[in-house]
């Protein structure tokens, strides 16, 4: 199947946007590793106000530019196989775009930090009571509100549906789709589900990883001008 040249420069971005992904991953486990979270408020408090950069990527500001990149990511992926299963392909761009729009509302990142300047110009114990009140709330509505879990929740069926279209193409093979679907599996149970959650999570990291090694090597072979491959023989 001939492929207009004009979606080369959008393979190629979508590739680099993989890239970047695969390097982000690594530098969230290190910093996990080397600041795990804060266990209360008031010491995400302390942490913004000693390291304000540091506060802000322990709360995810990482994955803001992650989704960001996911956005590009997705685009390449409905251009490649939208003549496979443009259904499919209409559908897992649209839920992911929801997903990454609600992610950005749940992220209280930028809204911690700015409660911990509040925090520490505070005169009186009530103002710090009422702040420490407003920042167990953001913390909460971070990882264990409904925006988060729905955010979650949607990107695996977006996940999902992409590797089902996969499967209805040649152009990822099917090692790539079958993959994807594992990923999109361990994806349905939300990291805030508890200690499951937290191992499912944490074990979905190696087919995504793995997943998009294969996306990125497709979609840079279809940024230099590789021809789509065609249908596959499952309709």
């Amino acid at each position: 199947m001939s492929m207009d040249a004009s979606w080369k420069p959008l393979f190629r971005v979508g590739a680099m946007a993989n890239v970047a992904v695969l390097v982000l991953v690594p530098i969230q486990i290190v910093l996990y590793v080397l600041w795990p979270p804060p266990s209360t408020v008031l010491d995400w408090f302390t942490l913004f106000q000693a390291h304000g950069l540091i506060g802000l990527m322990g709360m995810d500001v990482l994955l803001i530019v992650g989704n960001v990149l996911m956005a590009l990511i997705y685009l390449a992926l409905y251009a490649a196989l939208r003549g496979a299963s443009p259904s499919l392909m209409t559908l897992a761009v649209a839920l992911e775009f929801v997903a990454i729009a609600t992610y950005f509302g749940s992220n209280t990142a930028f809204e911690m930090l700015s409660l911990s300047k509040q925090y520490a110009a505070a005169a009186t114990e009530v103002q710090r009571g009422a702040i420490l009140a407003a920042g167990h709330a953001m913390v909460t509505s971070w990882k264990q509100g409904s925006a988060f879990n729905v955010s979650y929740v949607l990107g695996a069926i977006a996940t999902l549906l992409t590797s089902a279209a996969m499967l209805r193409s040649q152009e990822f093979g099917r090692v790539t789709a079958y993959v994807g679907l594992v990923f999109g599996v361990l994806s349905l149970v939300p990291a805030s589900a508890g200690k499951p959650g937290i191992i499912f999570s944490l074990i979905s990291l190696v087919p995504m990883w793995i997943w998009l090694v294969l996306i990125a090597q497709r979609l840079f072979q279809l940024g230099r001008g590789a021809a789509l491959r065609g249908r596959a023989e499952v309709k």
